[in-house]
């Protein structure tokens, strides 16, 4: 960061760059009250919102044209269902999109602009609403947050300050390395206080849709216990912050912090287990095969009926 700073004074950017590497702690991302009306993706970033949708979109077809999606119209309009409940509760601008991968494998991701995937693998070990919910509201934090292009501008302005780029050619310099910046683990891959702010915007999204917020936590042991198990069964994407109990502890005392205590939460419905079984009954029926995973090319409740409320987990 000193180095960045540095980069930025030299340049003749200090007053607005360094203002927005530099920010002051702000109270309302401590206020769930206030989601939708705060700004949590402060910070230097190259790409307007629109410019960080088409990259997404680009980075979505590349997903599409290598993974087997599930076309599933059921499964598809219930994933989309809970995924726009928790959109509209968040920090999140912009529209969404959300999509069901068939794999084993135990992930979710979400692509610059809203493009959200889900495994199966990860439905399969949610056993209720309030587990899956929380996944996708951590990846919906990341894209409030917009960490994926904040993070590539940190990586241009670490290139053009050892380029000697100044101010001059900065914009330039921006548009010609936005194509060549497709690359998915730039993207994927998250310093640890990216992912810390996506479990803590997270939680508050989960709550403020109604459900449970320590499905966080069991979705978080799940996976932990499960990669004990079957190491490798866990998407390397979580290596560089793995689901322990430093995590666990952590958002748990956030949660208690921050988010009042409620009488009833929504922690499972009858669609999510219809949808869930529906869902591993079309693995079974279907002949063992290893679709290929999506690796994108270098260059880089919800008003749900049936919902069961009840005290949580707390």
């Amino acid at each position: 960061m000193h180095r960045l700073v540095q980069f930025v004074c030299r340049t003749g950017l200090s007053v607005t760059l360094t203002a927005m590497l530099v920010c002051a702690g702000d109270s309302k991302k401590d206020d769930p009250s206030q989601i939708g009306n705060r700004d949590v993706s402060k910070g230097v970033n190259f790409y307007s919102l629109e410019k960080e949708r088409a990259l997404g979109r680009q980075l979505a077809q590349e997903v599409e044209r290598q993974a087997k999606i599930v076309d599933d119209p059921l499964i598809s309009e219930y994933i989309n269902r809970v995924g726009q409940n928790l959109v509209r509760n968040s920090d999140a601008k912009g529209p969404f999109t959300f999509k069901v991968i068939e794999s084993s494998e135990v992930n979710a991701f979400a692509l610059p602009g809203g493009y959200v995937f889900i495994y199966s693998g990860l439905v399969r070990i949610a056993d209720e609403e309030d587990e899956l919910a929380a996944a996708m509201a951590h990846e919906i934090a990341h894209v409030a947050a917009r960490h994926m292009t904040r993070q590539a501008t940190k990586d241009q302005l670490v290139t053009m300050a050892a380029s000697g780029i100044g101010l001059r050619g900065w914009t330039g310099y921006a548009t010609r390395q936005a194509a060549s910046l497709a690359i998915p683990m730039t993207f994927l891959s998250f310093a640890r206080k990216d992912e810390s702010e996506a479990d803590y915007l997270g939680v508050q999204y989960l709550y403020a849709a109604g459900y449970d917020p320590t499905g966080a936590l069991s979705i978080f042991e799940k996976m932990e216990a499960l990669e004990r198990r079957q190491p490798g069964t866990i998407s390397r994407a979580f290596s560089t912050h793995p689901m322990d109990a430093d995590r666990m502890a952590r958002t748990e005392n956030e949660i208690q912090a921050i988010l009042p205590p409620r009488n009833q939460y929504l922690v499972n419905t009858s669609d999510y287990t219809a949808i869930r079984q529906r869902l591993m009954a079309r693995e079974t029926a279907q002949p063992k095969s290893s679709p290929e995973q999506p690796t994108l090319k270098t260059g880089q409740g919800a008003g749900v009926p049936g919902g069961i409320l009840g005290p949580g987990r707390r």
